[in-house]
């Protein structure tokens, strides 16, 4: 039986106080997506490793601190989004992969 895995388009944004809880939740948002501004990341991922970014995230963050924001968006909204000045949508890398 074929698996499908669909790709979901998540654009996550924080506000962290310290220093080393914002660089652990920018470095595992850097390894699932690219940053577009310095506290703004575009993610491509599974339902699953979004999960695993819940979950991991939730460990790091002071709750009653610091925010983290996970917004999916769908195709159709993601292919309406507008880019004004030096703004630019990271190309869409695909990759085959066989198990």
């Amino acid at each position: 039986m074929d698996r499908y895995v669909v790709a979901l388009t998540v654009i996550a944004a924080y506000d962290i106080s310290d220093d080393g809880r914002r660089s652990r939740v920018a470095a595992l948002l850097q390894a699932h997506g690219d940053r577009i501004q310095k506290s703004v990341f575009l993610l491509d991922v599974t339902a699953d490793i979004l999960d695993d970014i819940r979950a991991r995230s939730s460990a790091i963050l002071d709750l009653d601190e610091d925010s983290l924001y996970l917004f999916r968006q769908c195709g159709h909204c993601w292919d309406e989004v507008a880019l004004i000045g030096q703004a630019n949508k990271p190309q869409r890398v695909l990759y085959w992969a066989t198990w």
